[in-house]
């Protein structure tokens, strides 16, 4: 992480000059995460059509990445494809923090608004932030394909017989087990620098190498928090990705939104 940030820092340094407030981080607690789901939800039910809208657009970009790959003959990474493809959700629920905003500030709600919420100098910022959670997916990938090469070797297994090969073989296990242990290692990861810094470029004045290390500043400071939040978001994920990503729609701004109220309780 800390190269990420030392890099992320570089670039900045020759690439703007804007003068950075210190977000200082809060200690926060298990009451704080629910306040956080139930402002979520309030949201959610308060102004629908946009959380409808990004959630939509997540789940059908999801749905054809995962379809590609299964037409495509590289079935086993259909799995990896789905839960790797929730890494850029942060960047996804950018609308959903500024629909959050603007309700917290009682300012008025339109698809202008919204859907222009990263202009200016914040733009670039989250956009750089987005891109490193792409490069995060596209490594993901490429580790799940080595992983299969490692483990079956370069032939291709079939669709009907890859699931009975995972569960009832060694080396499936083995596939199985290292492959959910190494995709958990690179989520956690990807929600500890991300987690905090999206919403923070949205409302502050600071570079994303900033917003980064505020996020993981603050899973430090409030462990067990974070990781219950981190728990829960993962297992919404999960169940909203299982039926062909049917409830994302409804999932990811809940989220989104969420997050967003979690970020007000944890950063002044």
């Amino acid at each position: 992480m800390a190269v990420i940030i030392d890099a992320a820092r570089s670039v900045i340094s020759t690439k703007t000059t804007r003068v950075s407030a210190s977000p200082q981080v809060l200690v926060i607690d298990g009451a704080d995460i629910k306040a956080a789901f139930a402002a979520g939800f309030a949201d959610f039910k308060a102004a629908p059509q946009f959380g409808l809208f990004f959630g939509g657009l997540y789940a059908a970009a999801g749905l054809v990445l995962c379809w590609a790959a299964f037409v495509s003959g590289w079935v086993f990474l259909v799995f990896p494809l789905a839960a790797g493809f929730v890494l850029v959700g942060p960047f996804v629920a950018v609308g959903l923090y500024e629909v959050s905003r603007r309700r917290e500030q009682g300012l008025p709600l339109s698809w202008r608004a919204i859907l222009g919420a990263i202009r200016g100098q914040s733009q670039r910022e989250i956009v750089m932030l987005g891109f490193v959670l792409t490069f995060v997916l596209v490594a993901w990938v490429k580790l799940a394909t080595l992983l299969y090469a490692l483990t079956f070797g370069l032939h291709t297994v079939s669709p009907r017989d890859l699931l009975d090969v995972i569960l009832t073989t060694p080396r499936g296990l083995v596939f199985l087990v290292a492959g959910n242990a190494l995709g958990a290692l690179i989520a956690f990861v990807v929600f500890a620098i991300s987690v905090m810094s999206f919403p923070c470029l949205l409302d502050r004045d600071v570079d994303f190498a900033t917003g980064i290390a505020t996020s993981i500043e603050a899973v430090k400071v409030n462990p067990g928090p974070m990781f219950a939040f981190a728990l829960a978001v993962a297992g919404l994920l999960a169940v909203a990705v299982a039926p062909l990503f049917l409830l994302l729609p409804v999932v990811l701004p809940v989220l989104g939104h969420a997050t967003w109220h979690l970020y007000r309780r944890t950063i002044a």
